[in-house]
């Protein structure tokens, strides 16, 4: 690389950005991948926000990269824990959901769309700890995936819908679900991108370098897993995905 030419690892405007902007985004990733790896979700949660403003090509491209890298982890992990039927009826809730986040993307307002998927989330949360305790059925899961597949391409967070419905399951149930799910859908919603013209080789550089964080990050998500299974997963699913809707609710409205 000669002297003055961006570096396609990270940029903001185009111009280089220094290492420390680079170290930041790879500390907000391994955060984000320590939470997702103990909880079942959550890293777009905490990444996507923070790397959208160290560089707006970040997301949801890498974001998307490199939580279908962590669902690999997650399957490895807890697979065998998994609701593999539960998965396949999600997934085909996501193809549709997918295809309506492309074209968020692509022709609506990204503002809108977060606000409505934040506050469809942050209602369900606040059901749930009301009256209402849904449950993994064919119809639920179809639904959540086409919401998530929507939310999830568009704006990064795609993990609630489906969580939520999983929240009395056990820990390694939810990880294991959510992981198998996520490595289906996730590189469902960047193959679609990637045909809309979304996938370049900066943003593949811009994930290559952010990789070794994000497996730092799982790695020590270990100790706080133990903790969460012993009975604190509902309550970690449902701080989860109330943040997650709050944040994306604060993002559409600054």
């Amino acid at each position: 690389m000669t002297s003055g030419e961006p570096d396609p690892a990270v940029r903001t405007t185009g111009d280089p950005v220094s290492i420390w902007l680079l170290l930041i985004a790879g500390a907000v990733v391994a955060l984000g991948a320590a939470v997702q790896g103990a909880v079942g979700y959550g890293m777009a949660l905490i990444a996507a926000p923070i790397l959208a403003l160290i560089d707006p090509t970040l997301v949801p491209v890498p974001v998307l990269m490199l939580a279908s890298a962590h669902s690999v982890l997650a399957v490895l992990r807890d697979g065998r824990h998994a609701d593999w039927r539960g998965v396949g009826w999600a997934m085909l809730g996501r193809l549709p959901g997918t295809a309506l986040g492309v074209f968020a993307v692509l022709t609506l307002s990204q503002r809108a769309f977060s606000l409505l998927i934040g506050v469809c989330v942050l209602a369900f949360v606040g059901l749930s700890l009301l009256v209402w305790r849904p449950q993994p059925r064919p119809g639920s899961l179809v639904l959540a995936g086409v919401v998530s597949g929507a939310g999830g391409t568009a704006a990064s967070i795609g993990g609630p819908p489906l969580a939520l419905l999983y929240q009395d399951a056990t820990g390694p149930r939810v990880r294991g679900t959510l992981g198998a799910y996520f490595v289906l859908g996730s590189l469902t919603s960047v193959a679609a991108l990637a045909g809309a013209g979304q996938v370049t080789s900066g943003v593949l550089l811009s994930t290559a370098a952010l990789l070794p964080f994000l497996i730092v990050g799982f790695v020590l998500s270990g100790p706080a897993r133990r903790v969460l299974d012993d009975g604190w997963t509902r309550t970690a699913v449902l701080a989860v995905a109330a943040a997650s809707a709050v944040l994306l609710i604060a993002r559409s409205l600054i």
